[in-house]
């Protein structure tokens, strides 16, 4: 058995807040996407994503029903203690920054966009999940990603587990040359 929320994954606003949409409300095409990719490389440990650095990463983009795409360094820890113990993380003003621009998702290589900490984590995801934007966790960032022109094009398609807060996820990158 494993759990919906394990790998790459999406989530859906009920996964934190009582009464959002589960994946079935979520209309597929939403998970589909032009997306800037935020290169916040190397991030430190326990390091807080927050507006000044979105700012300066994102700087000049049209982020409006886009997807952002928070690339810290961790996804190519996966399984180490570092990932697991002190990974970076969106802080809650940065996940309100991303609201107030009107994205409509955002994704993280780590396994939780909130880090470790409750006190942060449910406040980040509460933040986002309860503006309508969802989130995908524990992406991977080959280095050739960094070295297409964006916006780049994000798919993000959860497996259909009918009344789920999450699902599992394929996501990908479209090149079109």
């Amino acid at each position: 058995m494993c759990a919906t929320h394990t790998g790459s994954h999406c989530d859906a606003p009920v996964h934190k807040m009582a009464g959002g949409s589960n994946l079935d409300g979520v209309p597929l095409d939403t998970w589909v996407g032009a997306a800037w990719l935020a290169d916040l490389r190397p991030a430190r440990d326990d390091h807080a994503i927050g507006f000044e650095a979105l700012e300066a990463v994102l700087q000049g983009r049209e982020l409006a029903d886009s997807i952002v795409l928070l690339c810290t360094g961790f996804g190519e820890l996966r399984d180490s203690a570092r990932w697991k113990g002190s990974p970076a993380y969106l802080a809650p003003d940065g996940a309100r920054w991303l609201v107030e621009r009107g994205v409509r998702g955002v994704g993280i290589d780590h396994y939780s966009i909130g880090g470790n900490d409750d006190a942060v984590n449910i406040p980040t995801h509460e933040t986002l999940l309860g503006a309508g934007v969802w989130i995908v966790e524990d992406l991977s960032f080959p280095e050739a990603v960094h070295e297409l022109s964006q916006p780049l094009k994000f798919w993000a398609l959860p497996i259909r587990i009918a009344g789920a807060s999450g699902a599992f996820c394929r996501p990908v990158v479209e090149v079109i040359q």
